[in-house]
């Protein structure tokens, strides 16, 4: 069973950064794969970013990429989204989530790839 926390939301200006942390506990962190989502109010839950158990292969949605990147630290069972250049739009409640088995790249975009999932932490951008 894998446990996730997420940190650091906030409230940021346009044009500012933030990152954000998933704290993960449970032994198996180390083999999943992990995922970041967000939703924003009256949406659907929408994949961000992943990134596989060795950190060498990352995935992101058209909508973020160039501004956000996923990381982690095996060590320190945590996974980081970093965000740069936000925007307004990026406003939504960010959601940790991992998976242990293998699942296809389409998957790992998907809500149902994804077996645990954290509360969530706001993240506002004011314009």
């Amino acid at each position: 069973q894998v446990q996730l926390v997420e940190s650091g939301g906030g409230l940021v200006q346009a044009g500012g950064s933030l990152r954000l942390s998933c704290a993960a506990s449970g032994r198996t962190f180390g083999t999943s794969t992990m995922g970041w989502f967000r939703q924003a109010p009256g949406k659907d839950r929408e994949f961000v970013a992943a990134i596989n158990w060795s950190g060498d292969a990352t995935y992101y949605a058209d909508s973020v990429k160039g501004r956000f990147s996923i990381s982690r630290d095996n060590a320190k069972n945590t996974v980081y989204l970093q965000m740069n250049s936000l925007k307004p739009e990026d406003t939504a409640v960010y959601y940790c989530a991992a998976e242990g088995s293998s699942r296809s790249i389409v998957q790992l975009t998907s809500t149902h790839g994804y077996s645990h999932w954290g509360r969530g932490t706001q993240v506002t951008v004011s314009s």
